[in-house]
This record gives C-alpha cells, structure tokens and sequence, in this order.
C-alpha cells in the first residue's frame, strides 16, 4: 500500500476501529428487521475484518462511496449513527399507520355509496 500525503496513512487502509462493546452492538444490529441498519452494521463489521470498500459496495449492491460514507458515520457517531431515523413532521400517507387510517375510513362507509374503489380523501 502507499503512503498519501498525511502522515501515517496508508491508502486503502480503513481507519474504522471498534471496542469489544462495539462489535458486540454492530452484531447485534446487523440482525435488526431494518435492512439499512443491518446492511450498515454489517459493513462495519466487514470493515473490520479487513474487507475493502469496492468489496463492500459489490457485496451489498452499493456504491463505494456509500460504504465510506457508513464508515464515517460509525467513526463519528458509533453504532448510534448507523440507526435508522425517524425523519420529524406528520407520518408519511405511505406509512402503514396512514394505509390503515385510509383503510378504516374506506371500508366504514355503506357499499351502496361506493361507485368505484377509489376513494376520494387518498387524494389528498
């Protein structure tokens, strides 16, 4: 591997190190139900078992820049970082909890008044 201009630094080389209690929690969310958590802890840990970025990224389906950035994420924030978040504001109408208020509201009212299955408030 050569050297780049910073000191120390091997190209190639990730700089991604993890405490026992770390690798214990990227274990643990690698088996998360959420597949970007588990994709992001799990590169983690393929980082750390020496597996390189294009590696990575041709495993998982990804860019090579989006492991880096899963990386980075991981050095600056830990495991915490690679979680999954909840964008603030009002649920999104895809949501499964806004599917079932649209489902109740749809299926409450008498099928003589129903014309088609569309239903006019999925519009809004």
């Amino acid at each position: 591997m050569a050297a780049d201009s910073r000191v120390g630094v091997m190209v190639g080389k990730s700089p991604v190190t993890a405490s026992e209690a770390q690798r214990a929690a990227l274990l643990a969310l690698s088996a998360s139900p959420d597949r970007g958590e588990a994709a992001r802890a799990r590169a983690v840990l393929l980082t750390l078992a020496g597996w390189t970025s294009s590696k990575i990224a041709e495993a998982f389906g990804v860019r090579e820049d989006t492991v880096r950035f899963w990386r980075g994420a991981f050095i600056a924030g830990g495991v915490e970082a690679l979680k999954t978040k909840v964008a603030p504001g009002p649920v999104p109408v895809k949501s499964p909890s806004g599917l079932c208020a649209w489902s109740r509201r749809c299926w409450k009212r008498p099928w003589a008044d129903r014309t088609n299955w569309t239903d006019p408030s999925a519009a809004r």
